[in-house]
């Protein structure tokens, strides 16, 4: 089984949101975090910027932080 550690990345730092995630969503809302203990958590606003199969790292960044080109 693959869980997943998230984190936010803002202002060239790192903070960890959640550990164990076992789900994803994209919503319209933002992104829904899913663990087998706990209630799903919505992160509002938000958008994944990367994903680190090998650290098994997830990381999330402000959704007017990506930029488009």
């Amino acid at each position: 089984m693959c869980q997943m550690r998230v984190v936010m990345e803002n202002d060239g730092g790192c903070r960890r949101i959640m550990e164990e995630v076992t789900g994803l969503e994209v919503t319209p809302e933002g992104i829904v975090l899913s663990s087998l203990f706990e209630e799903p958590r919505l992160i509002a606003t938000a958008a994944v910027k990367k994903i680190d199969f090998m650290a098994t790292v997830v990381t999330l960044c402000p959704q007017e932080g990506l930029q488009h080109g």
